[in-house]
């Protein structure tokens, strides 16, 4: 597998513009929370490195993976943003559950960007094991809530310069 061999989470080839003008939402499952809470802080911190304010950050616990579509769906009803990062985490165990709830969050979050006209980021780690999710949250292969946090920071400009 080609992630074994490098760091996911490297930006040095792309251009990230600044964040310091754009609001911000992220909702963060507390399940697997030792791997969501990772991911949380990777994207708060990479919004601060690349000039988010504090006050243009909204955050929204949630439960669940399941749940991060509804919490979307309530940020971008109730607050002012730009853009909203969901941080999960589903494991793979024995039953088709897992399936059930990826294929639900994934098509949850593209349905809830399409409905408020937002960017809504994918930033739910989907892995067989504890370990690859550790190594996606901050291990070896980076951490998918910097990942999410750049993306979120693009995808805002996008949408001011198409609507400016």
């Amino acid at each position: 597998m080609a992630t074994n061999l490098k760091n996911l989470s490297s930006f040095s080839h792309l251009e990230i513009p600044s964040a310091k003008s754009y609001k911000f939402g992220i909702v963060v499952s507390q399940w697997n929370f030792e791997v969501t809470g990772a991911l949380y802080n990777g994207a708060l911190e990479t919004l601060y490195k690349y000039g988010a304010l504090e006050h243009n950050i909204q955050t929204l616990q949630v439960p669940g993976s399941f749940e991060l579509t509804s919490g979307a769906d309530l940020l971008l009803g109730f607050k002012q943003v730009n853009a909203v990062i969901c941080l999960g985490c589903v494991i793979q165990g024995e039953t088709r559950h897992f399936d059930f709830i990826c294929n639900a969050v994934a098509n949850g979050i593209s349905n809830v960007s399409i409905k408020h006209n937002k960017p809504v980021i994918f930033g739910v780690l989907t892995t067989d094991n504890l370990q690859q999710a550790l190594d996606r949250a901050g291990g070896i292969h980076g951490n998918k809530g910097e990942e999410a946090a750049v993306t979120a920071i693009t995808m805002a400009q996008i949408q001011h310069n198409l609507v400016s």
